[in-house]
């Protein structure tokens, strides 16, 4: 007979709280359903397991997650009410509770989706990130299990952005004495979902988060994503190397309005510089083939923005990659069951090798070869003349 949750009935924070029942878990903690008497209203609870107290890098992760998502107000973004250590020590998060499925969960039982539908979705999803980007957090596991669909003053499929839990965070929004946990060249992330320049461990910016969209929009419009692959590594190395499968080819009997997968292909563009350079650039790509009249919350960018994207992150943090599918059939829809759970569950991800992929340190040497060589010629250009 299974253990009972220590948690479940137990009132927390001075009986703030009461846990009602556990809604998730994964390897790094646990999500619980919880009573909020005094407001009388449910909420959403994460706990990092008490065994892991002791990791500090788990534990400036989840802090991190935390930080993040604390500042972030966009309608879009699933709130973030308090978070801090219970009596006992164990670190917890205490967020909006949300009643309905993520978008994995949708596309897998009612199949794609219409583009009417898709596309609001997207642009919702953009509005969240632009505001996140724009504070200097990239979120760098964007995909369907983390756009949580809901309803929402009477709307329906109102999207909120879930799990901040690899978000990149500058600096300035670290509290003293967080750990940046910088590992050049780690892989992080969701294989199906990754950016190229996240399949080889390259500095990241908002861009990456962009490619990653386009994906979870392809997906949504075809039950398909836009490489046929077998494996998880196979998914990084095509992110990489390979074109991928227009739109327009990937569904024989579906057919979408000229120019929408153009946008799509050019936000899978491979190098980043090719892509939107913002969210609401890439939002504003997708307005024309959402329906008439639908308006979105998108920030307004802050003004005399360099032509630097100044929200980067190194290849740092990241406990390596989720594996999010071992296998797709290119006949068959490439979307796997799974437990169904409302939130992230904090899984611990699985390191994987990075194969053949180019990492930063390799971009290094290479650098650094180039200059010695340059020096070289140089001082081989004086001695001639000095001799001429």
């Amino acid at each position: 007979m299974r253990p009972q949750d220590p948690y479940i009935g137990r009132e927390i924070l001075n009986g703030q709280f009461k846990i009602l029942k556990k809604i998730g878990t994964g390897g790094m903690g646990a999500v619980y359903k919880a009573m909020q008497p005094d407001m009388n209203r449910m909420v959403a609870v994460k706990i990092l397991h008490a065994k892991l107290k002791t990791r500090k890098d788990l534990v400036s992760r989840f802090r991190r997650e935390a930080r993040a998502m604390s500042h972030l107000t966009h309608p879009n973004t699933v709130k973030v009410m308090m978070y801090g250590e219970l009596e006992d020590g164990e670190l917890y998060i205490i967020m909006e509770y949300l009643d309905g499925k993520n978008l994995n969960q949708v596309v897998r039982r009612e199949g794609p989706l219409e583009m009417e539908r898709a596309i609001p979705v997207l642009m919702q999803v953009c509005g969240a990130l632009e505001e996140a980007h724009q504070l200097g957090i990239v979120h760098r596991d964007l995909k369907p299990e983390n756009i949580f669909l809901t309803n929402s003053g009477g709307l329906t499929d109102f999207a909120k952005v879930l799990d901040f839990g690899l978000a990149k965070v500058t600096e300035r929004e670290l509290r003293p004495g967080s750990i940046m946990l910088t590992q050049e060249g780690m892989v992080f992330g969701t294989p199906e979902f990754m950016s190229p320049e996240q399949a080889q461990g390259m500095t990241l910016d908002r861009r990456s988060d962009i490619y990653s969209l386009a994906v979870i929009l392809y997906e949504a419009l075809t039950g398909k994503l836009p490489f046929d692959a077998r494996s998880s590594m196979e998914y990084i190395q095509l992110h990489v190397s390979r074109p991928p499968i227009p739109l327009d080819l990937r569904l024989p009997d579906k057919t979408f309005p000229a120019g929408l997968s153009d946008v799509l292909m050019r936000a899978l563009a491979k190098e980043p510089e090719d892509r939107h350079p913002t969210a609401a650039a890439f939002a504003e790509s997708l307005r024309p083939y959402a329906p008439r009249g639908f308006v979105v919350d998108i920030p307004h960018p802050p003004p005399q923005q360099s032509d630097r994207p100044p929200y980067s992150s190194g290849p740092e943090s990241a406990p390596g990659i989720h594996s999010r599918r071992a296998h797709a059939d290119s006949e068959a829809p490439t979307l796997p069951k799974r437990s169904g759970e409302l939130y992230d569950t904090l899984e611990e991800p699985i390191e994987l090798p990075t194969g053949s992929n180019v990492s930063s340190r390799t971009l290094v040497v290479v650098a650094i070869i180039s200059l010695l060589l340059g020096i070289i010629a140089t001082v081989a250009a004086v001695k001639l003349r000095l001799v001429g």
